[in-house]
């Protein structure tokens, strides 16, 4: 029998540079694609079919061979072999070794390459983004239940990594939670956006045999047809999308991270990672290091990396189809499956982890109600501007007097600094009725944060 011979052979009599063949090669890393190929054909042929360009029997072969071919490749006995130069020569060569190479011949009548792998990617992206929105939803919900267990927790609130005002430690969880959702939205637009057909097309200027692009669509789950045969072909904006999308959300999950990291250090001992999440040192026998949070942090940048590269790639590629477009594989799958294990890692991550409530609320002082006490005299009618400043020459007295917070001062000092201190001033110095005056939506008072975790939940619905 003779060598099968490549799909855009017929034109070349040369030999081709056998590094050129490596070089060229995608199958090593599209074969993850195989399902999508295959689904993609089964629907293509039936499209053949109903214009008269296949038989009833030979679209029953062709489907028969199909199924035999997804088989091998789910049990892990797909025998590859040179000359299959990515997913596609591989199955229609394998197809034409079960069924005869006449039959399997036809199934890429008035298809291309082209509008082949561009349906491959699309089908291929839309069910591994739908997988993911399913971990991050969860990822989500376990920040909710969490938040909602601890809800009583107190700690300090930062800015610039300095103690800023009490807050709830479930409005901290509430924060990345509320990160996660709109990137959960997001990805919902995405998959929308990405979910139209570009079979049909051809090379780049359509089909010769008018087979119908609407059914083959619809059989594909698509909800729409790329318009344009020239764009169906080219374009890959739906790859930049989604490595945006993964690289946007590895830096709310490298944010998450280092708060967490932070959090967890011998200075703050807010948090104890479980044992499953942390390692040991190699010499240093007491420590506990949090390896976990430290790699979401470290592959954000492996992420960026992808998305950086392949804009680079296509930056100024002419119109249609050019083969830099096979760039966008390799850094579009180790994209989709970075995010999908750091989601994976940081529920993990956050459902162990345990919280030292005595740590954290032994973290907060005095000062850091300052802000509570100019608003005592803004009740009293001072203007905010006014009452900034009488609170920040009571935090300098306090200090200069050496006193542990501005609490200590007494009456006395209190009113040297301003008359219209009374003995109410005092109520001010108490972190939970702190947190509970800040009850409007986005607050720290239980109410409030309630009110979030019950929103995020309903956005996830």
């Amino acid at each position: 029998m003779s060598k099968p011979a490549k799909l855009w052979g017929g034109r070349f009599t040369g030999a081709t540079d056998p590094l050129m063949n490596l070089y060229n090669a995608s199958l090593p890393y599209d074969k993850k694609m195989y399902a999508a190929d295959l689904e993609g054909t089964r629907v293509y042929t039936q499209g053949l079919q109903k214009i008269g360009l296949l038989t009833t029997d030979e679209l029953s072969e062709i489907h028969r061979g199909l199924e035999v071919i997804k088989e091998e490749w789910a049990n892990g006995t797909f025998e590859e072999k040179d000359g299959d130069e990515d997913i596609h020569t591989a199955n229609e060569r394998r197809l034409g070794e079960i069924i005869g190479r006449q039959i399997a011949g036809k199934v890429h009548t008035g298809r291309s390459r082209n509008d082949q792998v561009a349906t491959d990617m699309r089908i291929y992206v839309r069910e591994e983004l739908k997988k993911l929105s399913g971990f991050l939803k969860e990822l989500i919900l376990t920040i909710v239940k969490r938040a909602e267990t601890e809800i009583d927790v107190l700690m300090p609130g930062y800015t610039h990594l300095q103690k800023a005002q009490p807050i709830r430690w479930a409005h901290w969880l509430s924060m990345y939670a509320t990160y996660f959702t709109e990137d959960y939205k997001r990805l919902q637009e995405i998959i929308a956006r990405l979910n139209a057909s570009p079979l049909g097309a051809g090379a780049l200027a359509g089909h010769p045999y008018g087979i119908d692009r609407e059914f083959l669509a619809q059989e594909l789950g698509f909800s729409s047809v790329i318009g344009n045969s020239l764009t169906a072909v080219s374009d890959r904006d739906f790859v930049v999308e989604t490595m945006f999308w993964s690289s946007l959300f590895m830096n709310h999950i490298s944010r998450f991270s280092e708060d967490l990291i932070i959090y967890s250090s011998g200075e703050f001992g807010f948090i104890r990672l479980a044992d499953a999440y942390s390692t040991g040192s190699s010499l240093m026998p007491q420590k506990k290091n949090p390896d976990s949070l430290e790699l979401l942090r470290g592959k954000s940048g492996r992420v960026f990396g992808s998305l950086a590269g392949f804009l680079m790639s296509i930056k100024s590629i002419p119109s249609t189809y050019n083969k830099d477009m096979q760039e966008d594989k390799e850094p579009l799958f180790d994209s989709l499956t970075t995010v999908e294990h750091s989601v994976l890692i940081a529920t993990g991550v956050i459902s162990t982890l345990n919280i030292v409530k005595e740590k954290m609320e032994g973290a907060l002082t005095m000062d850091m109600l300052a802000t509570d006490l100019a608003d005592y005299l803004v009740r009293k009618g001072v203007p905010f501007r006014e009452t900034h400043h009488i609170s920040g020459e009571c935090v300098k007295v306090a200090e200069d007097e050496g006193l542990s917070g501005i609490d200590k001062l007494t009456m006395d000092q209190f009113k040297k600094i301003d008359e219209r201190f009374g003995e109410d001033v005092m109520a001010v110095f108490d972190f939970e009725a702190s947190v509970e005056r800040r009850t409007a939506t986005g607050g720290t008072a239980k109410s409030a944060v309630a009110k979030q975790l019950e929103n995020l939940k309903s956005q996830l619905e």
